[in-house]
């Protein structure tokens, strides 16, 4: 029996009918159930396309990429699950397309969606801004369709906004569940999701709010920690705490990187920006005020200056569990010596973790591709049974 065979046998016995002709926007709008489906259909495929079978269940079809932010990783991902479903994928350049002439989102969410199965998006650079876009052009697609103008209803993949970024840390944890040897072997392990100096400003809250968010769902324990001003969304932090009593599990936050790092098994040093300096750049952004955003740039980088300290460096690591967490990051990492002078990691131990990190985001074209085959087809238990019988990718 074939791996895939033996994952479509455990997919058989979850409650997952309510994700067909679902959207995805947050891991804590799924249930448990629905994120092990996304698991379990996303090592599936892996295993289809290691041993080089088919995964296409669409013969045409269009995937639409839309990044209001710069992206590599996850830009990439994407086009690869499209393409290794069966699809094609065009990107939504906003420069290139009539937004600069004042079209609507309305607009621009139907003439963009004719035959498209899935709309991926990335907007995480204002707050109270991310997840609106995402929502208001879902709900004119669905208007689109429920009208006649669109045949079929494409789903959405939020790929990443100002509240979460649920494809790379669902990426994450597969990469987790991997490393320790399956769910099971999680509960009562130390995560530290904290905050590093970096030379920049501006980075989206929504990986440490993603993290905090999905792993206190596998009885964890959850840590966050970052320096006074830091904080992240008040009531993602109530999500954290309401899974950790769920699951056995705990969430805390503490004052310092050498405190989360403790006898910690996993550790996450990431910059990002404070939450009431991004709502004031929001209103900024609002109002058009470019000097003020300027000025509250540089305010924000004198204030990350003052906590160069919090870097991930050798001596920090040796206070981990035997001195040899799994270090987690979403790439790109602002590395001390090689990308800046000083940044969020020693360029040591990132050149000590580079495979593990390498495969850690390996994970996340899988995690798509699961997102969007659980929600457009319908049995994917037979689907995937008949994926395991059908042929070989023709390479030549």
């Amino acid at each position: 029996m074939s791996k895939t065979i033996e994952l479509a046998q455990h997919l058989e016995t979850l409650h997952i009918n309510n994700m067909y002709k679902s959207d995805f926007y947050w891991t804590w709008d799924k249930t448990d159930e629905e994120l092990d489906a996304i698991f379990t259909v996303a090592d599936a495929l892996r295993d289809l396309r290691e041993r080089n079978k088919s995964t296409r269940i669409f013969d045409s079809g269009l995937g639409i990429s839309i990044f209001r932010d710069n992206s590599t990783r996850t830009r990439f991902s994407f086009a690869s699950a499209c393409n290794l479903l069966g699809l094609t994928v065009q990107d939504l350049d906003e420069k290139k397309s009539q937004i600069a002439h004042g079209e609507t989102v309305r607009e621009t969410a139907n003439m963009v969606s004719f035959m498209a199965d899935v709309i991926g998006i990335r907007d995480d650079m204002f707050i109270g801004e991310g997840h609106k876009y995402q929502k208001t052009f879902m709900d004119a697609v669905k208007e689109g369709y429920r009208d006649g103008i669109l045949e079929q209803q494409p789903t959405l993949v939020n790929l990443q906004c100002d509240v979460d970024h649920p494809t790379q840390c669902m990426a994450d944890m597969l990469h987790i569940i991997h490393q320790f040897g399956g769910v099971e072997n999680l509960k009562g392990k130390k995560i530290a999701m904290t905050w590093a100096y970096s030379p920049s400003y501006g980075k989206p809250l929504s990986v440490p709010q993603g993290v905090i968010g999905l792993m206190t769902r596998f009885g964890m324990d959850v840590v966050l920690a970052h320096p006074e001003g830091y904080d992240v969304m008040p009531e993602v932090e109530e999500i954290a705490k309401k899974n950790a009593a769920a699951t056995g599990g705990s969430y805390k936050k503490v004052a310092t990187m050498e405190e989360a790092f403790q006898d910690a098994d996993i550790v996450y040093p990431k910059s990002w920006a404070p939450f009431a300096a991004m709502e004031e750049r929001t209103k900024l952004y609002q109002a058009g005020d470019k000097d003020g955003i300027d000025a509250l740039e540089q305010k924000l980088l004198a204030q990350n200056a003052q906590h160069k300290d919090w870097t991930c460096s050798e001596e920090m690591m040796k206070k981990t569990r035997n001195g040899s967490a799994l270090y987690l990051h979403c790439l790109p990492a602002d590395i001390t010596g090689l990308s800046c002078p000083e940044g969020e990691v020693d360029n040591s131990v990132f050149d000590r973790y580079l495979v593990p990190l390498y495969k850690e985001a390996s994970y996340k074209p899988y995690v798509i591709a699961a997102m969007i085959m659980m929600s457009k087809v319908k049995d994917p238990v037979s689907a995937l049974m008949a994926l395991d019988a059908a042929g070989k990718r023709k390479f030549f």
